[in-house]
């Protein structure tokens, strides 16, 4: 399926991509509006939301397997956040895989199940690795890492020309 139509599922979630609908629009702008989310993020998008939704399809564009998704809460159609898998920027090819979450949605596990299902598409579509940047002191996140049994690498500044926290999860082998 192609970047504009892929669409991921899991137990209690659906990851599609983010749309120029009213409702969307309207979520992105309160998740995004808040600083106890873009306190971690380096502050609010630099750029207008449509603007940043054409940026999002571009990547998923620019690379069949990477994505930007809206991640609905199943049965109810509301947008608890954001996932994401990208290439890290000015990397070597690594790529990032990342969740911003609305604070209605916190706690409840969406973070980790949304990044394990963008984590398996990765995997599935040949990536030998992943990689996730978590600002320091953000230990909701960090425990997502864990919980997707991601290897702390230690802080870098390499991707974000800011100290991160860095982490990294190997494809499982291939057994035949």
């Amino acid at each position: 399926m192609g970047p504009d139509g892929a669409e991921l599922r899991t137990a209690r979630l659906r990851l599609r991509p983010w749309t120029t609908r009213r409702v969307d629009l309207a979520r992105l702008l309160d998740l995004y509006g808040r600083a106890e989310v873009t306190r971690w993020l380096g502050g609010p998008p630099s750029v207008p939301p449509l603007e940043l939704l054409a940026r999002w399809r571009a990547v998923g564009r620019a690379d069949g397997r990477a994505g930007v998704w809206a991640v609905e809460v199943a049965g109810r159609g509301t947008v608890a956040g954001t996932a994401l898998l990208k290439p890290l920027p000015g990397g070597v090819g690594e790529v990032e895989v990342g969740w911003h979450l609305h604070p209605d949605s916190w706690g409840r596990g969406y973070a980790t199940e949304a990044a394990r299902a963008v984590v398996d598409r990765a995997f599935t579509a040949g990536l030998p690795e992943v990689y996730a940047v978590v600002r320091p002191g953000n230990t909701a996140s960090a425990a997502v890492c864990a919980r997707l049994g991601m290897t702390p690498l230690g802080r870098v500044r390499r991707w974000y020309d800011v100290e991160l926290d860095a982490f990294r999860l190997l494809a499982p082998p291939v057994v035949d």
